[in-house]
């Protein structure tokens, strides 16, 4: 296969031949090579500490998460233990006699992090970013999106969680009638959310997700549930305002919750707390959780005891993890070179927006403001946060369980984050841990986090020439900074907010550009459906923007471009299974990764130069449908 024809397949078939996704995963690529190099570096690690092997790192706290690491290894006595550690929790759910008593301990149930039918956070207020704000949306549904529920598909998966559900209540010793109910109840309540919930792409937009209301009209909205109770129980407060993030949802909240539906409404909490604990708790329940996701995705074979242990520990003590993987791993020099590196990017990216021939000067100058107030996070932070401080694992000679150390941390996170509302947003937090193989842009904070964990082959390496980290990391880097430039991105200002900066003629004209890469993307053909164009417009804009401007990097250090685009199809090669491929279809905002290096390629002048495209060659692409913004 020659570049000219197919530059993915060209650089990636070899591989791809020979690939092999593990029968524990649901799919095999550079981000997942990266990420089962990183945990298994991690996962030996944390063996060694848990065996008295290594010495503890001196960073506050470790000690906890390897005493909790070592609880979550030790299947013999979760075995032991059973569904003993849920008892008394899903007897709490199942003695709820009426929707009138369901009103009253709604805010119990809250501050207990059990399920509930309405979904809250506190995240920076779009329109004020300086302050936190409480957000208010629909209950999750079983699928993964209201477009899943259209699939021919849908009925047998829905089977599937519903059998599963009954079976992990039969191990929890409710008899197999009253399961049954349960289940079929939850099914019911879910088809009732569904048709009140966005889709993916509808929340996609990040200013439909954004719908103010005084307290006194949101709680006008309930006429059955005792929404100003609930909020004095659960926040402690009424604040002055909510923001609804599904208007639909909220308009249609007593068709949902009231005492006709007490029945199903019983029954969702209840199907939603087993399959949400069943993780925690023994073998026999980890085995029960497994054909819905495996369905679903395509997943073969559960992982090994040890690498969910760590899992598990490493999503409830993440900080402390990442900070130690990127002391350990990564360390200082590296982040200061790294560092460097983004601000040349960064600078490069200055130089394209002052160049820039259609946008006015008064847009061009407010781009270039907002681009040199982004904050820049690369690594690990170099602290950790004192969350952990209070934080006790009891061990199971004194009545401890995975679940109720889990448990108490998930109520202590809930606990803080009702505490942050009102009060300014902390600009140093990071949106990313050091260990994940990622890179995140937050738009509330105008910053981009590049963690350690991807600062490695072939992303970025000292060994590598600056052209192969240019088609790597620079992309990277690159897609980053574009996000806060992208159809969402661009609503913010320099200081997070969501503020309109733009002229009226220059926003048209941008406007005129999001809906060309929408078509450029929307309905190409992919493992047996279509893209949604809608869906992955923002991701697709920083993907061209951050190789628009490697490129550019590039062509002003006068190093090789053929290596660069060689590069950038590497890091994008995946085999995933059938499933996964769907699921991704209909959820991800992420073009797939084959299209993200071919399709951005066909948009790049420079490519055509470099392997001299023609007219005939696969890869090429008509000028009128090629697509540059950034």
């Amino acid at each position: 296969m020659r570049p000219q024809d197919n530059l993915y397949l060209a650089i990636n078939s070899k591989w791809l031949k020979q690939a092999k996704i593990p029968a524990d995963g649901v799919s095999t690529g550079t981000f997942n090579e990266l990420s089962t190099k990183v945990n298994t570096e991690l996962s030996q690690d944390m063996a060694a500490f848990a065996n008295g092997k290594k010495p503890l790192p001196n960073i506050p706290n470790f000690a906890k998460a390897v005493d909790f690491y070592k609880q979550a290894l030790d299947m013999d006595q979760r075995n032991r233990d059973g569904a003993q550690p849920i008892k008394k929790d899903l007897a709490e759910l199942e003695n709820i006699k009426d929707f009138a008593d369901f009103n009253t301990n709604a805010a119990k149930l809250f501050n207990e992090m059990m399920p509930l039918p309405i979904g809250w956070e506190v995240e920076p207020d779009l329109k004020n970013a300086r302050k936190n704000a409480l957000y208010f949306g629909s209950a999750g549904t079983i699928l993964s999106d209201a477009t899943s529920y259209q699939d021919p598909n849908s009925k047998k998966l829905l089977d599937i969680y519903q059998k599963q559900s009954i079976n992990l209540l039969k191990l929890a010793g409710v008899p197999e009638d009253e399961a049954t109910t349960y289940a079929e109840n939850a099914i019911k309540f879910d088809s009732k959310i569904v048709q009140n919930t966005k889709s993916a792409e509808d929340s996609a937009e990040v200013t439909s997700n954004y719908h103010p209301m005084s307290v006194k009209d949101f709680e006008a909205k309930f006429g059955n549930f005792d929404m100003a109770g609930f909020l004095k129980g659960a926040i402690g407060k009424e604040p002055d305002q909510i923001i609804v993030t599904d208007p639909d949802f909220l308009n249609n909240v007593n068709g949902l919750l009231n005492k006709d539906n007490f029945a199903e409404i019983k029954g969702w909490m209840i199907v939603e707390f087993i399959n949400s604990v069943a993780g925690d708790l023994s073998q026999q329940f980890i085995d029960a959780s497994a054909p819905f996701a495996q369905a679903e995705t395509g997943q073969k074979e559960l992982p090994s005891t040890a690498k969910q242990a760590f899992a598990i520990t490493n999503s409830e003590y993440n900080d402390l993890i990442g900070e130690y993987y990127g002391e350990t791993y990564f360390g200082p020099a590296a982040k200061k070179d790294v560092t460097k590196m983004v601000e040349q990017i960064l600078k490069i990216y200055e130089q394209r927006l002052q160049k820039n021939k259609w946008l006015s000067k008064s847009t061009r100058q407010k781009a270039i403001a907002k681009l040199k107030a982004m904050k820049v996070k690369v690594g690990y932070p170099g602290d950790v946060s004192d969350f952990y401080d209070d934080i006790k694992v009891v061990p199971a000679s004194q009545g401890g369980s995975l679940y109720a150390n889990q448990k108490a941390m998930d109520i202590k996170d809930t606990k803080e984050m009702v505490s942050e509302l009102d009060e300014p947003v902390d600009r140093d937090d990071w949106g990313i841990t050091g260990d994940e193989v990622n890179a995140f842009y937050d738009s509330s904070l105008n910053d981009i986090n590049i963690p350690a964990a991807i600062l490695q082959a072939p992303f970025y390496s000292k060994k590598q020439s600056e052209a192969t980290n240019l088609g790597g990391i620079g992309t990277v880097v690159g897609h980053e900074i574009s996000h806060a430039f992208d159809n969402n991105g661009a609503k913010f200002d320099k200081y997070g907010s969501l503020h309109n900066w733009w002229t009226k003629k220059d926003h048209a004209a941008f406007n005129k550009r999001v809906n060309a890469e929408i078509k450029l993307f929307d309905g190409i053909k992919y493992g047996g459906k279509k893209v949604n164009g809608k869906l992955t417009v923002s991701e697709n804009i920083a993907d061209q923007g951050g190789l628009s401007v490697a490129i550019a990097a590039a062509k002003k250090d006068h190093v090789s471009l053929r290596e660069l685009f060689k590069n950038y199809a590497r890091i994008w090669r995946i085999k995933a299974s059938p499933e996964w491929t769907q699921y991704l279809l209909a959820n991800d905002v992420h073009s797939p990764d084959a299209l993200r290096a071919n399709v951005q390629v066909q948009c790049q002048p420079d490519f055509y130069k470099v392997f001299k495209v023609k007219k005939t060659d696969g890869m090429w692409l008509s000028p009128k449908k090629r697509v540059l913004i950034w």
